[in-house]
Formats: structure tokens, C-alpha cells, sequence
């Protein structure tokens, strides 16, 4: 119950908002809620099959930078050659735009979804490392040491001490992740590519049809949500002391 009062609010906050601007401004580049909504129900099948879509790959490229970023941050935060050898090109290669990769990715991988998929883990797998190498870092050294007495295998060490320290690292990392694909959508969609919300508001934008455009946003806005919204279900399963 109290997830729905929390949408809610959220939802006519942002409409709100949104209303009070369009009012302000009155351009037409910027349609009312009202008209926008009138759109999106016409559009509702098409919405549906552009967010799949898009849905898809960033689930894809989410879990390709779990998979990558959770084991390389690990290894970054307990191994002091590693973080010497490897830290260093991750502090490079953090704020390089990873759209400028994007030439590279269509040559090697091709105009497809891998390419786009690729994007978006390119701009968040970075993120990833060093949050939870952070996280690793944090951890203080005596839990280990005392986690030494009973046992030496780095199994027990991950499953009772990094393990549970991680967590809420990684938890804030994904959330910042969704933030990050679901903004890559614009760039990562927008070529060989006839579904998806980056490619609906491309689209329409060409086209100089607004009310469309709102219609990706807000789809991208809705979905973005419900991501979140999963990511906090997660959270309270497994960080059991968290509320």
C-alpha cells in the first residue's frame, strides 16, 4: 500500500510540475500533461513494444556489468598489486564519454543490439568497479581477522564479510546504473534501430511531433520507476537490517 501512495505522489508531483512549466513557457515544444496523456493512450501498444524493446537491452547491459564490474571491484579492493596495476586505467578511462566508442562498437560488434547493448555496459560498468571496489575498501580489517579463527577460505570471507558489505554499495550503484542506461537510450538507439524509446523520441523530434517525444519521456520515466521500485523490493529481501 504504501508503494502505490508513494507512486502516486510521485506521479502527480511530476505532472504537476510539468503542467506549471508547460503553462509558463506556453510552446508548443513543450505539450501539456493533458495532451500528452491523450497521445499515449493512442499510442499505448506501440509504447509497449518500443519500452520492451529498450527494456531488454538494459537489463542485458545491467547484468553484463554486474557480471564484469562485481568480481574486478572485488579483486581491485582486497588485491594491492591489482589496484596499483589496474586502478589507474579505471580512473582513466572514468570520464571518458564512452559515446565517442560508439564508431568502434559498430565496426567490431556491428549495427545490431550487441553494439548497443555494449554501449550502455560501457558507460556503466565503470560505475560499478569502483563503487564496489569502495565498498571493499571500507571493510574493517578486524571482521576478517576475526573471521580468520574459524576459517581461511576465501569463500566464507565473501559469504559473511564482503558479501553482506557490499550489498548496499551495490544497491546504490544499480540505481545509478538505470539512471545512466536508460539517459544512453538517446544515443544507443538512435541508429539501424526501428523500436525502442530512444528511437521513439528521436523520431519524433525529427519529425517536430512533441506530443510523441513526451510520450518516450514519460515512457522512459515510467519505466525507470518500476526499476527502481524492483531494485528496493531486492534491497529489503536481502539487507535484512535495512528498512
Amino acid at each position: 500500500m504504501k508503494s502505490w501512495r508513494t507512486f502516486l505522489w510521485g506521479l502527480s508531483s511530476f505532472v504537476m510540475s510539468w503542467w506549471g512549466l508547460s503553462l509558463l513557457t506556453k510552446n508548443r515544444s513543450l505539450p501539456s500533461p493533458w495532451q500528452t496523456a491523450e497521445r499515449l493512450w493512442s499510442l499505448r501498444d506501440v509504447l509497449l513494444i518500443h519500452a520492451g524493446a529498450s527494456l531488454l537491452r538494459v537489463i542485458a547491459a545491467l547484468l553484463l556489468a554486474l557480471i564484469v564490474g562485481v568480481p574486478l571491484g572485488i579483486f581491485l579492493g582486497k588485491s594491492t598489486m591489482g589496484g596499483k596495476l589496474i586502478g589507474p586505467l579505471v580512473y582513466f578511462l572514468y570520464p571518458i564519454p564512452k559515446v565517442a566508442f560508439l564508431p568502434i562498437f559498430m565496426l567490431f560488434f556491428g549495427l545490431g543490439n550487441q553494439s548497443k547493448v555494449l554501449l550502455i555496459f560501457s558507460v556503466i560498468v565503470i560505475q560499478v568497479i569502483v563503487s564496489i571496489r569502495d565498498a571493499v575498501n571500507d571493510i574493517p580489517e578486524i571482521y576478517e581477522e576475526v573471521l580468520r579463527n574459524y576459517t581461511t577460505k576465501f569463500w566464507h570471507r565473501f559469504y559473511y564479510v564482503i558479501w553482506p558489505a557490499l550489498l548496499p554499495a551495490l544497491f546504490a550503484s544499480l540505481r545509478v546504473s538505470i539512471a545512466i542506461s536508460l539517459a544512453s537510450l538517446f544515443f544507443a538507439e538512435n541508429y539501424n534501430t526501428v523500436y525502442g524509446i530512444g528511437y521513439l523520441i528521436l523520431s519524433a523530434w525529427a519529425k517536430m511531433d512533441y506530443r510523441q517525444m513526451m510520450v518516450g519521456v514519460v515512457g522512459i520515466a515510467l519505466m525507470g520507476y518500476g526499476l527502481f521500485a524492483v531494485i528496493d523490493w531486492l534491497e529489503r529481501k536481502t539487507c535484512h537490517g535495512r528498512k
